[in-house]
């Protein structure tokens, strides 16, 4: 490891021992997108004590529910040693309260109790390399270009990323970090047994034995393929005898609810937490949906995933590591602008054009 991972002296045994603060919030997507990353330190440093830092709701992509959040690894918490929470979207509403800045007071204590020799922030946001700073951490990591360019000046080390894929940037300021070239690493996801017994028992009762997940939803709606052609996707695949699944978030019942009900019992919608939703990933033949977080969690578990891009550029945000097959129009143009009506070139995409993708990956003939 470079002799900057600790900031008092490059002796061998305080590089293995290092203790590391990743900074990665959130969301969802976001957050499978920097775990390559982590994982990949992990594997080239296994004696280091890697901490995470992350909005509480998304906890259970890096630890199972009920399970200590520090301690021993095990397949409940695989990839970090420690977790520390924040909520930051409440704390930003209520900024005048006593038990916001309270809450705030327990969280940096927290975080500056475990002593990281260096904080790495995966998300380049002025938030983030605050938090960054206020670990205690002498030395701080970034990109030497982040997405908020103010959020530089709390770095100590910067780093030029490289790569088109989000994943890959990650992966570089990652090896800037480690001092080497670094490879990714296979991902681990939180095993629950509750969960995981779950859907075994339920799909055992609904006698499903192939099935697709569907993710109609969408971050927002420029992103968002109709609902009506989910459900008629769901159709077309009930047809070879492999039923649909209807994956939804908070605020998200009424689409679920209009995809089941125009798919005519083709599709079977399922409120799941996030570890449910990790252990009935695992089980699928494929999954279908667009630029969310949901698609990406499946591709990092190695499920075909059909993916339905508008705005966002799948060469930057597209499913990695797994069999995928891409839908964009050529129309379409790369914006984040969170627009409710969906992106003119997403509309474009035809139901046949996404059954026939999906046909493709599970192995069936045009039947």
């Amino acid at each position: 490891m470079s002799t900057d991972i600790v900031p008092d002296g490059d002796s061998t045994h305080k590089r293995k021992r290092a203790r590391i603060l990743i900074v990665r919030l959130g969301s969802m997507g976001d957050i499978v997108h920097t775990l390559p990353a982590v994982a990949a330190l992990r594997e080239n440093f296994p004696e280091a004590q890697i901490g995470w830092i992350v909005e509480e709701r998304w906890a259970e992509l890096l630890c199972a529910p009920s399970y200590p959040r520090s301690g021993t690894r095990s397949p409940q918490r695989p990839v970090v040693d420690r977790l520390h929470f924040v909520n930051t979207k409440a704390w930003r509403k209520s900024l005048t309260s006593a038990e916001t800045w309270h809450q705030i007071a327990v969280a940096v204590s927290d975080v500056r109790g475990s002593r990281y020799d260096v904080a790495v922030d995966f998300q380049g946001a002025v938030r983030s390399a605050l938090i960054a700073q206020l670990s205690g951490a002498e030395i701080i990591w970034g990109a030497a270009q982040p997405r908020e360019n103010a959020a530089s000046m709390f770095y100590t080390r910067r780093a030029f990323t490289r790569g088109a894929h989000i994943v890959e940037q990650n992966l570089s300021l990652a090896e800037a970090v480690a001092g080497r070239a670094l490879h990714v690493a296979q991902l681990e996801f939180p095993h629950d047994s509750v969960a995981e017994q779950k859907w075994d028992e339920k799909l055992r009762m609904w006698n499903i034995k192939d099935f697709v997940v569907l993710n109609p939803g969408a971050g927002w709606g420029a992103k968002q393929w109709p609902a009506e052609r989910y459900a008629a996707v769901a159709k077309g695949l009930a047809q070879h005898g492999v039923t649909s699944l209807i994956n939804f978030g908070p605020e998200e019942e009424a689409i679920a609810k209009v995809t089941e009900t125009a798919a005519d019992g083709a599709a079977r919608s399922v409120p799941c937490s996030i570890t449910e939703l990790v252990a009935l990933t695992r089980r699928a033949r494929l999954f279908i949906g667009g630029d969310t977080g949901p698609l990406h969690l499946a591709a990092a578990l190695r499920i075909p995933v059909v993916a339905i891009f508008g705005p966002t550029n799948p060469l930057r945000n597209g499913p990695y590591g797994t069999r995928s097959i891409v839908l964009r129009d050529p129309g379409s143009v790369t914006s984040h602008a969170r627009r409710a009506q969906p992106d003119p070139g997403l509309l474009r995409i035809a139901t046949d054009e996404v059954l026939q993708a999906a046909r493709v990956l599970l192995g069936m003939s045009r039947g």
